[in-house]
């Protein structure tokens, strides 16, 4: 497992990196201070996950993320943070990031989050885990569960992989059903989600709820 990890404070930077070396075999980290760092180091690299911190000079951590969601968009960012307002782990998310962690997380959940991460999984704080923080987080975000937990499983899977960009095509060979299938499925999925089927809306909609959707809380 390759590892980038940012952030301006040195000491945390080392402590970060021992707990890395010493919870993982076979990692290899590299270690910078600032975002624009770490942009201009990725293709050199080559890292499987990136840790950032919020509060970094030149170009902060969600300005970083953004970046990498951009260009790097099968990245995965776990941003790390003093930070605990519902407004800044929705604006890391909104921004890319597949992880969110608070500074005074035990080692134990910086390690589970980095595995939940690197197997394809949204790590959600405990902050978003308890439902009326999850509302404060969206004010929709109890009639977007609603709306989800209304699909079928087969639409579940297809808006699922929608949200990973795979083509209706892709979709049809992955689930064994024709394409015609599968845009009868998003058509249905749109109405349940009271979307219009005929524009890009359902792919918006996946972008704007990546992380609920990547969420293993999702029921």
């Amino acid at each position: 497992m390759k590892v980038i990890l940012a952030d301006d404070h040195p000491i945390f930077r080392s402590g970060l990196k021992f707990l890395l070396e010493s919870s993982f075999d076979h990692v290899e980290i590299q270690a910078y201070e600032n975002g624009s760092q770490v942009v201009e180091n990725i293709p050199l690299f080559n890292p499987d996950i990136v840790l950032l911190d919020i509060d970094m000079p030149v170009l902060n951590g969600l300005e970083t993320c953004s970046i990498i969601q951009q260009q790097y968009p099968d990245l995965a960012v776990i941003i790390l943070s003093i930070h605990k307002t519902t407004d800044i782990i929705k604006l890391a998310f909104y921004n890319g990031a597949r992880g969110y962690l608070i500074k005074d997380n035990t080692s134990e959940e910086i390690v589970e989050c980095i595995n939940w991460v690197r197997e394809g999984k949204t790590y959600l704080p405990l902050v978003l885990r308890n439902q009326h923080d999850r509302r404060e987080i969206d004010p929709r975000m109890e009639l977007i569960t609603d709306e989800i937990n209304s699909l079928t499983p087969t639409e579940l899977k297809v808006l699922k992989l929608v949200s990973k960009k795979y083509s209706s095509k892709e979709i049809a060979n992955l689930l064994f059903v024709s394409p015609k299938s599968v845009e009868n499925y998003r058509s249905r999925i749109c109405k349940k989600l009271n979307l219009d089927a005929r524009n890009n809306s359902l792919i918006l909609w996946c972008m704007e709820n990546k992380f609920l959707l990547d969420s293993d809380q999702l029921k």
